[in-house]
């Protein structure tokens, strides 16, 4: 069996009675730093010495069939340095070859930067998406920004300190100096910072710099107000781009703040 533990990510006081118990008895420890777990086990006194994999980004790939193979005769624990495994973190593709093999995977619930961001932000939580890292070239990073320039869910993104200012200021050139923003920093450390603005407001702040682990929230776009002839007409785009008609209607709906029963009884009779 495979089992994806959430660690810390800066307190580690945050460790769950699951996670101390799982580490006392794992036999075997796949994790993105082996360094990083032998503090952690030094750090909670925990005296089992369990074999250590290295699983990174760079050889998850080519370990992915050896680990799942060793998860059918023991149980393997899976650590990224902070937070859930998969989730911008190594892990995914261990987890997709242990579900086309039939090998059980389950996960040890804890800490994640990104719902945690997203609580405190004051941005809608209902709907959101998250992100990841956005791309470190300024030309890609735009390009990014203008895919997700129209999407109506709050939007959570990683960041590197050094790069903060620079993605803010994009993000501000894209979505509009007035879009709504949270910077958070350092949760749940000692220095932990949330910071609340506007685009532009934000990006002016961090040209400063900004040191710590950081999470961005970004609210969604508002909806564009657009009739209801136009509403259907990308309606019936989607729907000839291989979309439903109901989810057609429902996303175009959400777009634009037009009823959704009225965008789909509308393209059923243009169609």
């Amino acid at each position: 069996m495979i089992i994806l533990a959430a660690t810390p990510i800066g307190n580690l006081g945050d460790v769950t009675e699951r996670l101390v118990e799982a580490l006392r008895t794992a036999p075997v420890i796949a994790a993105e730093d082996t360094r990083v777990t032998v503090h952690l086990l030094k750090a909670l006194g925990i005296e089992n010495r369990p074999k250590l994999i290295s699983l990174h980004d760079h050889n998850e790939r080519g370990k992915a069939a050896e680990l799942v193979e060793l998860a059918r005769e023991s149980d393997l624990l899976v650590l990224s340095d902070a937070g859930m495994p998969t989730v911008s973190d190594p892990g995914f593709h261990l987890v997709d070859a242990a579900a086309a093999a039939g090998v059980r995977v389950t996960a040890l619930p804890g800490p994640s930067a990104v719902l945690t961001a997203l609580a405190v932000s004051g941005l809608p939580t209902d709907r959101f998406t998250f992100e990841g890292f956005l791309p470190r070239k300024p030309g890609d990073r735009r390009g990014a920004l203008r895919e997700l320039a129209h999407e109506p869910r709050t939007m959570v993104f990683f960041e590197s300190p050094n790069r903060l200012a620079d993605a803010l200021g994009d993000l501000a050139a894209v979505f509009g100096g007035d879009r709504r923003v949270v910077v958070c920093r350092e949760l749940t450390k000692f220095f932990e910072e949330v910071r609340r603005g506007s685009a532009a407001e934000l990006a002016d702040w961090a040209a400063a710099g900004v040191k710590g682990e950081i999470c961005i929230v970004v609210a969604g776009a508002p909806p564009r107000l657009v009739d209801l002839e136009t509403g259907v007409t990308e309606v019936l785009t989607l729907v000839g781009a291989g979309a439903r008609l109901k989810d057609a209607a429902a996303d175009v709906a959400s777009a634009t703040g037009l009823g959704k029963r009225d965008l789909y009884e509308a393209a059923l009779k243009r169609r």
